[in-house]
């Protein structure tokens, strides 16, 4: 069955048929469908996951040809917005992380590593969070402390917007492709630490970034946020689409492994019913 929305005009040619508003738009889906979200909001706000299991009579449905039976349909209220927050202050950096998981892909990085910023905006884009990073450091050494920092504080937000992981995908896995180059990202956010990265770049440097760095920050944010983390190159040749494919990759799994899995009903993902850090 499809439902179809007619919106009248002053210049319809049908002028007697009533304005279908885009409620009972609504209405009609939420009668039409099995599962059943809740009515969009005029504003999005914050409001704690749960989980409703409830009986919709299959008469709901006659237009799809239901019978009387009933079944178990789950609604879902929109979850809270997940956020972390870490400042991180040392003698050779100053850094300002805010991460929310549940964005919809903003970026505002700035680090003073202009090829780093660059990758925490594939971070946001592709992995949808909203990503705010201020970092200041000793870059007139080298770019080692602040990509170090800058990485440590990224996990550490990670692990606090995750809180508990109640009901989350927990796994993800990614390839992406940027012309010659291909990366496989396998993640778990078991919290359990573990970097296997698999990378071939081959120049020293992108721009003025040491390509050494990439492991480096990658082995940092696990270490903080407690994710198991596998990196493999499939194909590439140019340094700068190596990287770049890493960053697109790993925030599509990361995306993917902390969304929610309705199925789960708000359940820690493990088979102990505990993931922590510890």
């Amino acid at each position: 069955m499809s439902t179809i929305l007619r919106l009248s005009s002053p210049s319809s040619t049908a002028p007697n048929r009533p304005l279908e508003t885009l409620e009972i738009f609504r209405d009609r889906i939420s009668h039409a469908l099995p599962l059943s979200y809740p009515r969009p909001s005029s504003r999005l706000c914050a409001r704690p996951l749960s989980w409703k299991p409830r009986t919709v009579s299959m008469a709901a449905l006659s237009s799809n040809g239901g019978g009387g039976n009933s079944v178990p349909i789950i609604t879902q209220e929109l979850p809270a917005s997940r956020i972390g927050e870490v400042r991180r202050v040392t003698k050779e950096t100053n850094v300002h992380i805010k991460i929310n998981l549940d964005g919809s892909g903003i970026a505002d990085c700035s680090t003073g590593i202009p090829f780093m910023d660059h990758m925490l905006d594939q971070l946001a884009s592709h992995g949808l969070f909203d990503v705010y990073v201020k970092a200041s450091g000793d870059t007139h050494i080298d770019d080692h402390h602040t990509n170090e920092d800058v990485a440590l504080a990224i996990g550490s937000a990670l692990l606090q917007a995750l809180g508990d992981r109640k009901g989350i995908n927990r796994f993800g896995h990614f390839s992406a492709p940027l012309d010659e180059a291909a990366v496989e990202v396998i993640l778990d956010l078991s919290g359990r630490p573990h970097l296997s990265c698999g990378l071939s770049i081959p120049t020293e440097r992108v721009g003025t970034y040491d390509t050494q760095l990439v492991e480096h920050f990658f082995q940092s944010l696990v270490n903080t946020s407690g994710m198991t983390l596998h990196i493999r190159q499939l194909a590439g040749k140019n340094s700068h689409h190596i990287i770049e494919a890493t960053f697109k990759a790993f925030a599509r799994a990361l995306r993917q492994a902390t969304e929610y899995d309705l199925r789960r009903r708000g359940t820690v993902p493990s088979s102990k019913g505990v993931l922590s850090r510890a």
